[in-house]
């Protein structure tokens, strides 16, 4: 058989594969053939997901564990030998890959993403692992001490989690930059993809390598200390402590600290006890806050230890006039957002359900002379979204949004993790009482079913361990307001409620990513927000996935330039409540005291018990594969998704006849976003095989329901050409359609049934067909 006729896998098994493995790579060791690197994105429709396709590469070959130096893209050879290129160079990207193949069974078309070059060579001019690796390290320039530094392995014991592609990438980009010299290091990774795994892994390299030896994590929460050091950083084990007094200890290696434990009043900071020359890295947790700003109490340890290196990691940079992440710490070493994360199958996708309520829609305005439940005249004006709960409160508003959230899990699931994001504390409690009269059954079984977890309520933050336990039932619905936005590694949150009006991105973003976090083996594969504040606009903001710019503040000569529209205040005020000062903006915090400053006279919170509130709008919008958010109906888009492959009924039905296995269609399908399971379970129609279902939706034709189908077959006498036992496996395979539909009676392995077993071995019916083809 020549070259011509052989299959993609024959070229690869008789020519690609010979020739790697005869320029000494090995086969078990270094080279990782079908490469999958992601997990193909999770695609929500209605509540049915399903899994898109796996990136994979046909070759990737590492020189030592995750350090990749090539990718080979394979093509039959009836294509020509650099056809897979292009392709290879995608992947290579992505994998931080710099050495790129494609062959063709003839030879190997290599190019060089270093210096560009691409050349032509033979099958047995592969280059060896030996001399790929001195090539990488002339084109980038690495020294004997940078080479050391990168080597350094990982940490890994058995059984101990490996890093995903784009979290090698981050360790390797960073570790590298370290031993190169970099002083300041950025880090930016949406919001569940691990940050604290990578920064282990960071740390650990860069101390078993001996380069850093002294090294301080810096957060500004105690849960986020705690959690680093009973998970990802629990292998430094007696080399690792807290700081927990004012004495410090210096005989540990590894330091984790909270800056208002290392700060204090000036001259006397507790950070002075070391030297300035005592650390060698520092580490900054979430340092789009306080570090991001030039006078916080931050960058006042990070100047006094100036001479270590300075490592920022963060979801969620920060760019206002009075804090700058990349000012500080320049331009990101990489950078991996929600949507990337998303469309790789590692973060949850979100739908979105938008609430208009008839006050927040066309405003409220008090009649003349209207007071409030407390006897305080109202000020005429006209009140809106942004006015409720922080300067006036509509107890019926209250109760109909705990009345929607209530309403949303009692169809679904009234055990799913909730966040609830109000206005301030005050109004934080006020919610938990509205959900608590929606949930009277479930909180008499137990009172934790709905808690208030703010800065100010011990009782609720002691619970804050048991609503992020994703083996803990209870707490279920939490209940905050600033404290939960961020630093809280919340994986089974399933609803978000927006009940707070957010101005500023990152808030936007920080809140978002509490319910990003995936976990499939609980049955977490999505969440949902809900939006009663329209803050979901922030979606379209195209600063939501992008980069936000350098602010840059001007001297009094120099030029204006009319400012970007979008800017944003930074969201900071964090005190020395556990990290946390959770600001109402001198807004009623709570307890009896509903006055402001100025007496009696003007009440902080105007109150009114007898304004009904009202629902006018509901909609539901899912996040495409762009990553923006569709608002068309199920059924709409579905329509519009199937007639984009195939235009008319003709192109269909030929394709549907031709395939040799129609599932590959419904996969096909699937992946540009069609869930054919989701627009039954919305029809109804759950009696409709995939074939009646997409040429009904699509082409309007009339459909028949399996039962139909199957008894229609019988009724045309087509079986009685066949043999007695080709007859009782049709009609056996027609009941099983009937039940199940055709994707579980087009493989062979059906025959395998205990109700095909009655009639004879898989052998014995295919050859009453005359054979498998025949079958």
């Amino acid at each position: 058989m020549g070259k011509r006729n052989l299959s993609e896998e024959d070229i690869k098994a008789r020519y690609i594969t010979p020739a790697i493995t005869d320029a000494g790579w090995d086969i078990r060791k270094q080279v990782r053939l079908e490469y999958a690197f992601t997990a193909g994105r999770i695609i929500l429709r209605g509540n049915v997901t399903a899994r898109g396709k796996k990136k994979r590469a046909d070759y990737v070959l590492f020189y030592k564990n995750n350090f990749p130096l090539a990718v080979i893209e394979a093509k039959d050879n009836n294509h020509p030998v650099g056809a897979g290129l292009q392709q290879a160079i995608d992947y290579a990207k992505a994998l931080d890959i710099y050495y790129v193949y494609s062959s063709n069974g003839d030879g190997f078309v290599e190019q060089n993403l270093i210096t560009g070059e691409v050349r032509e060579l033979r099958l047995e001019e592969f280059p060896t692992p030996k001399a790929l690796y001195k090539r990488y390290l002339i084109d980038k320039n690495i020294t004997e001490a940078e080479e050391k530094v990168m080597f350094e392995p990982y940490y890994y014991v058995p059984n101990y989690k490996t890093p995903r592609y784009y979290q090698r990438v981050a360790i390797n980009r960073t570790v590298d930059a370290v031993a190169k010299g970099q002083e300041r290091v950025l880090l930016v990774s949406a919001t569940g993809t691990g940050k604290t795994f990578m920064t282990f892994q960071i740390i650990y390299r860069l101390w078993k390598s001996g380069l850093k030896k002294k090294i301080l994590f810096l957060a500004d929460r105690n849960v986020l200390v705690d959690q680093t050091i009973t998970g990802d950083f629990k292998p430094f084990g007696g080399k690792m402590t807290k700081v927990q007094s004012k004495n410090l200890d210096s005989s540990y290696e590894i330091y984790l600290a909270l800056y208002q434990q290392l700060t204090g009043d000036a001259g006397e900071e507790t950070f002075r006890q070391f030297q300035p020359n005592f650390f060698d890295l520092i580490v900054i947790d979430e340092c789009h806050r306080g570090s991001a700003k030039e006078d916080s109490a931050w960058r006042k340890v990070l100047d006094y230890f100036s001479s270590a290196t300075h490592v920022g990691c963060t979801a969620t940079p920060i760019e206002t006039k009075e804090a700058s992440s990349f000012s500080y710490f320049g331009e990101p070493i990489y950078e991996y957002s929600l949507k990337q994360g998303i469309n790789d199958g590692f973060l949850a996708p979100y739908k979105v359900i938008r609430i208009g309520l008839d006050k927040d829609l066309e405003g409220y305005r008090p009649e003349a002379g209207k007071v409030d439940k407390f006897g305080y005249e109202i000020e005429d004006r006209e009140y809106n979204v942004k006015d409720y709960d922080r300067l006036l409160v509509i107890d019926d508003r209250t109760r109909v949004v705990a009345s929607k959230v209530t309403e949303f899990l009692k169809k679904t699931d009234r055990f799913s993790k909730t966040i609830v994001f109000c206005v301030d504390i005050e109004h934080a409690e006020r919610m938990r009482q509205a959900l608590i009269n929606e949930n009277r059954d479930l909180y008499s079984e137990n009172d934790k079913y709905i808690m208030r977890i703010t800065g100010d309520n011990e009782v609720g933050k002691a619970q804050l361990e048991y609503f992020i336990d994703e083996e803990s039932p209870y707490p279920v619905i939490a209940v905050t307001s600033k404290l939960m936005t961020t630093g809280v590694d919340a994986k089974m949150c399933k609803l978000i409620v927006l009940e707070n009006n957010i101005n500023s991105m990152t808030e936007f973003k920080q809140i978002i990513g509490r319910g990003t976090r995936l976990l499939e083996e609980y049955g977490k594969t999505y969440f949902t927000i809900m939006d009663f504040r329209n803050s979901s606009r922030l979606f379209a903001d195209p600063a939501f996935d992008g980069r936000p710019e350098v602010v840059i503040d001007l001297g009094g000569n120099d030029p204006v330039d009319e400012p970007e529209a979008g800017t944003e205040e930074g969201n900071e005020g964090y005190g020395p409540n556990d990290g946390v000062n959770e600001p109402d903006g001198g807004n009623h915090t709570g307890g009896t005291d509903i006055f402001g400053d100025e007496g009696e006279d003007k009440p902080r919170k105007y109150y009114i018990g007898d304004v009904t509130v009202r629902v006018l709008s509901e909609r539901v919008q899912y996040v495409d594969k762009d990553g923006k958010l569709i608002t068309e109906s199920l059924i709409d888009y579905t329509k519009k998704n199937i007639l984009q492959q195939y235009t008319k009924l003709d192109d269909f039905l030929r394709t549907w006849t031709e395939a040799e296995k129609k599932q590959a269609i419904i996969d096909e399908l699937q992946d540009s976003g069609v869930l054919l399971d989701a627009v039954r379970e919305e029809l109804g129609r759950t009696e409709l095989d995939d074939f009646d279902l997409i040429c009904h939706l699509a082409y309007d034709k009339p459909p028949l329901t399996k039962k139909e189908r199957a008894e229609n077959v019988k009724k045309r006498h087509y079986l009685y050409k066949y043999s007695d036992i080709a007859q009782q496996v049709i009609e056996t395979l027609l009941d099983k359609y009937a039940n199940d539909g055709i994707k579980e009676i087009e493989d062979t392995k059906v025959l395998q049934l205990k109700e095909f077993a009655k009639i004879g071995s898989p052998m014995k019916i295919v050859k009453a067909f005359g054979g498998k083809e025949a079958y």
